[in-house]
């Protein structure tokens, strides 16, 4: 199967357990609230989950941010994202940059980390960064920017913190709409990030 195909579908896959999980969520909001509760044990054990996402990728978190929108609200969901997103993107830079290539490949593919080599900005790196963050992956994006450049940890935490943030927001607000409108802001979404794609030159 062509690469474009298998990651179409894989996002097709992905959207459907999201639209599917919000659902599910808002129909049995009162016993997920008591089973996962909304003390500091439930919000760990989520931050926890979304590191393990980036740091053991491709394993992929977004289908429970609805969960998290509904039990803890969506601005809450956001900011909880936000950080534990971040916080598994730098320890994917800490690991990459101390242990390298050996150990990294036994976490994720080297050949989905090296066709980003090219797209990667050798120019305006700041700025370029913090779109990639809006349309790559923040798991992939975070091996690729560690392992293939030498970019220092304050350039790659910023453009980490400030490119993860708007869909953050977006994506745990669409967890708690309808359906439909869920449906349409993921049409949407999806001109925005190839708009992006052509923006920085990723194909």
């Amino acid at each position: 199967m062509h690469p474009k195909s298998k990651s179409f579908l894989v996002a097709i896959f992905v959207i459907a357990l999201f639209v599917l999980v919000s659902y599910y969520t808002r129909q049995n909001i009162e016993f997920l609230k008591d089973l996962v509760g909304n003390d500091f044990r439930g919000i760990l054990f989520y931050i926890l989950i979304t590191i393990f996402a980036i740091v053991f990728a491709p394993v992929s978190m977004m289908p429970l941010i609805p969960l998290a929108s509904n039990l803890w609200g969506w601005q809450y969901a956001a900011m909880i994202n936000v950080f534990g997103w971040a916080i598994g993107s730098f320890i994917v830079f800490f690991i990459c940059r101390k242990y390298g290539i050996q150990i990294v490949k036994k976490f994720v593919s080297l050949e989905e980390i090296y066709k980003w080599e090219s797209r990667i900005p050798k120019k305006k790196i700041f700025f370029t960064l913090i779109l990639l963050r809006m349309t790559i992956p923040v798991d992939i994006l975070s091996y690729a920017l560690s392992l293939l450049t030498k970019i220092n940890f304050k350039t790659y935490a910023l453009t980490t913190i400030i490119g993860i943030i708007p869909f953050s927001f977006v994506f745990s607000y669409l967890g708690t709409i309808p359906m439909i409108y869920q449906i349409i802001g993921f049409i949407l979404i999806g001109f925005v990030i190839v708009f992006l794609n052509k923006y920085t030159g990723v194909k």
